[in-house]
């Protein structure tokens, strides 16, 4: 099950650390966030290494649909809601000078970068796309209202961002990655202080940025109370009709569309990592009613770090650590926002001030109604009556049929039949 990415990019290698070193950053963890914060550090002259478990890019970045938008789905006008304009001005601004970074990247990298429209639609609902449109519109972003999409189905309304853009992310990254000061094969199993220790070596480090997707240090922060994992499934068509946009329902079951050559990226069959949904099988019915000719490619699934607000954390670790910093909980919006991130922490980690920490300040208040389901969600997890449990925190494991691995409900580690770890937060095998 490979992606549409991997058998389209080769990747650079690097060696694994056998020897002690020392390091003014440490990056922990080789996916999009990790290698644009290492790429933002030497840009700006900052003595810094970045150390991988398996090999860069092996994780979930190779999984993603690759949309580089400022569009995350019908977030302005939540954003309002919860913390006023001034956020929801930052957060655009944030994602939306990442995207003109991407551009400025990407003029010298071949990695099938294209402009794209950005549509959020709705099935059923004018009233949510207007307050959207209303949200953006009040922080001085062009949104438009639209009815007509080049979908093969009628929606109620959505709400378009115009010059957004798309690309291919390992084409990029291994462009990116090149000649950056990497370590693969190196899994950090410790942190005592500012000292990370492998089963090989160890790095002493002044400032330690974790970027593992899910954070893997549970003393601090309370990460895994304040996110949980969700999975989602792509195929990738042949013989469709063009979709000359990227699209995204906002239901949080709705199926996502773009187009990359001659293929059409169908993305769908969401759940809660551990839970039932519909996986590949929701796209494959979808389009034996849309699509009658198509032809299947490609398959594979992502998992997507959620959290409480629907903003990702960036910043300091916890208020009790700083030196130490984040970046995750990016709610399937990788792409933009760990460029984002590699700003904040490239600024903060020298010291500086960046306009758009505060709003993705990772110790803003945790008193959401999806903090109260996260721990319902938990408890039954823990009282759940298996043999098999996750070695992160215990819970229980349930066996996903489709993709024959075991999956964790509470926190989304995967492992494999046999008990090998696919997705952390885990940091080893089933026992």
């Amino acid at each position: 099950m490979q992606s549409v990415w991997s058998k389209s990019s080769v990747l650079p290698k690097f060696q694994s650390l056998k020897e002690d070193i020392k390091t003014d950053v440490l990056i922990i963890g080789g996916g999009i966030a990790g290698i644009l914060t290492a790429f933002a550090l030497k840009q700006a002259g900052v003595d810094y290494t970045l150390v991988e478990a398996q090999t860069i890019c092996s994780g979930i970045t190779k999984n993603t649909t690759a949309k580089i938008t400022s569009q995350h789905g019908l977030i302005y006008n939540k954003i309002t809601k919860t913390y006023g304009k001034e956020k929801a001005k930052m957060y655009l601004d944030a994602n939306e000078n990442a995207l003109l970074k991407y551009m400025h990247l990407c003029e010298s990298i071949d990695c099938d970068f294209e402009k794209r429209d950005a549509y959020v639609y709705s099935l059923n609902s004018r009233k949510k796309i207007e307050d959207e449109v209303s949200a953006l519109n009040d922080i001085g972003f062009a949104a438009r209202f639209v009815n007509n999409t080049s979908l093969p189905f009628s929606v109620a309304a959505a709400v378009k961002f115009e010059n957004q853009a798309q690309f291919n992310p390992l084409k990029f990254l291994s462009k990116i990655a090149a000649g950056l000061n990497i370590y693969e094969h190196t899994r950090v199993i410790e942190l005592i202080g500012l000292k990370a220790r492998t089963e090989t070596a160890s790095i002493t480090a002044k400032k330690i940025i974790v970027a593992t997707h899910f954070p893997f240090i549970n003393k601090h922060g309370c990460f895994f109370m304040k996110m949980y994992q969700h999975r989602s499934y792509v195929i990738a068509l042949s013989n469709t009709e063009n979709i000359d946009a990227m699209y995204l329902d906002e239901a949080t079951k709705g199926m996502s569309f773009r187009s990359y050559g001659k293929l059409l990226l169908l993305g769908g069959g969401d759940h809660r990592t551990g839970k039932k949904g519909g996986k590949w099988q929701e796209l494959l019915d979808f389009t034996a009613n849309n699509y009658e000719n198509a032809k299947k490619e490609y398959q594979w699934a992502t998992q997507d770090c959620m959290t409480l607000d629907g903003i990702s954390y960036i910043g300091l670790y916890s208020k009790n650590t700083p030196d130490l910093y984040v970046a995750t909980g990016f709610n399937k919006w990788g792409m933009t926002t760990s460029l984002a991130a590699a700003e904040i922490l490239c600024d903060m980690v020298q010291g500086k001030e960046n306009p758009y920490s505060l709003v993705f300040n990772p110790e803003r208040t945790i008193l959401h109604s999806q903090l109260a389901l996260n721990a319902l969600s938990n408890t039954a997890s823990y009282l759940t009556p298996t043999t098999k449990r996750c070695p992160h925190m215990g819970c229980a494991l349930t066996f996903n049929t489709q993709e024959q691995s075991w999956d964790c409900s509470c926190h989304g580690s995967r492992f494999t039949k046999d008990g090998k770890l696919i997705d952390n937060p885990a940091t080893g095998n089933l026992k």
